[in-house]
């Protein structure tokens, strides 16, 4: 299924011209246009899919099978040094588009991007409370 104001449904579907890398009956795979480093890409079902949480357990895993994939092309045709993937979800974790989306970010040293957190300290006590939350 597809959601008609959706930007990513069109661009998966090839409804609007991407530069796509690859393509299967379940997904596209398109460079994005506001690039990270040179061959960052993304990984779009074809189907509309909020986020994570709705995205059907086997096209979850296909995306991560398709992400090794392209990862692997990546280290072989544009000799990157380092792969990122990264996925949002939600507006509070950086989510602009709310169709499920697999960020495929080829890294080169000293590409001067900094797609990283800076650690917090937690203490022992935090993290116990945080585990029997979550377990």
């Amino acid at each position: 299924m597809k959601k008609d104001d959706c930007i990513f449904c069109k661009l998966a579907g090839g409804d609007i011209p991407t530069n796509s890398i690859y393509e299967d009956e379940r997904f596209r795979v398109i460079l994005d246009n506001g690039p990270a480093t040179r061959g960052h890409a993304l990984i779009l079902p074809k189907d509309h899919y909020q986020d994570l949480l709705e995205l059907p357990e086997d096209l979850a895993s296909g995306a991560i099978r398709l992400a090794k994939s392209i990862a692997a092309r990546m280290k072989e045709r544009l000799h990157c040094d380092g792969v990122n993937l990264v996925q949002n979800n939600g507006a509070a974790a950086g989510q602009t588009v709310l169709h499920f989306h697999l960020h495929v970010i080829p890294r080169y040293t000293d590409d001067g991007q900094h797609i990283l957190w800076d650690p917090t300290q937690p203490s022992g006590e935090e993290l116990a409370d945080v585990c029997r939350e979550l377990s």
